[in-house]
């Protein structure tokens, strides 16, 4: 997908698929891709396939995730609906994935909610809970079933979070950004946990072409483009491909950290 530099008038293009040489890196290995039936979740789970892995997605979307589990490939595939937020979802999902794969190697934490809007003075109480029991409990729980069941030396876990968990947010949602901070801390205090068995690491990106991050920037692209040093807003293969350079024994020694994958938008002031 092509896009143009509006400071430089000249094409930028979007990675479009594995890079030459680097197949096969996941051979052998078994992944759990939250919410991968769309946007990040999905290409992430296409990446993983393209270099080897057998892949278990999840998601609340059953025709979103037959028509993933179909473009994927069914052979190595495997679709489960469920809540993230349901430990007794996550804990069905590791036994037919065991069952279907025999084990699990990595796991991406990738389903998140904005919620409420508004001032945090103003959200309710319960809707502020509702935000973190899908954005940090949610993974909180998916790490510690697939660490104590399934995972042996040498797991990884990729968390995403968001640009916004560095920062404040002028768009009015303040509690989403205050959950993704509190998830990125979460990984750091999992890498030390669970270090040195499961490493466990983050990445952070910034406006990405999704269905859920579209409200942002619907009618008016080309002024928020003009705002990224890199002069486009995000694709969701960016963040896969450093989602699995995390998950790979190419970031063997890394652990505990958190990439920002966000065209250079946090060396300016406007996220």
């Amino acid at each position: 997908m092509s896009h143009v530099d509006l400071k430089a008038g000249r094409p930028v293009t979007a990675p479009s698929g594995p890079v030459a040489g680097r197949l096969g890196r996941f051979d052998g290995l078994v992944a759990i891709v939250t919410g991968g039936s769309r946007g990040i979740g999905l290409a992430i789970a296409r990446r993983l396939v393209d270099e080897g892995s057998r892949v278990v997605i999840t998601g609340r979307d059953p025709q979103a995730l037959e028509e993933a589990e179909v473009q994927l490939g069914v052979e190595r595939v495997l679709a489960v609906g469920g809540n993230t937020e349901d430990p007794v979802a996550r804990a069905q999902t590791v036994s037919l994935a065991l069952d279907r794969f025999g084990r699990i190697d990595l796991l991406v934490n990738n389903v998140g909610a904005i919620g409420s809007r508004g001032p945090l003075t103003e959200i309710a109480e319960d809707e502020f809970q509702a935000i973190v029991r899908t954005n940090c409990f949610g993974p909180l729980g998916w790490i510690a079933e697939v660490a104590t069941r399934a995972m042996s030396e040498g797991g990884a876990v990729v968390n995403i979070t968001s640009g916004l968990g560095r920062t404040t947010s002028s768009q009015r949602i303040g509690a989403y950004s205050a959950t993704k901070a509190m998830l990125e801390h979460l990984t750091r205090q999992l890498a030390i946990e669970l270090a040195p068995r499961i490493r466990v690491n983050a990445v952070a990106p910034a406006l990405v072409r999704t269905q859920m991050a579209s409200p942002r920037f619907k009618g008016r692209e080309s002024e928020i483009v003009a705002t990224y040093p890199m002069g486009r807003i995000g694709d969701p293969r960016d963040i896969a491909a450093s989602v699995v350079h995390l998950l790979s024994r190419d970031a063997d020694w890394v652990t505990g950290q958190s990439v920002a994958v966000d065209g250079g938008i946090l060396l300016t002031s406007e996220l």
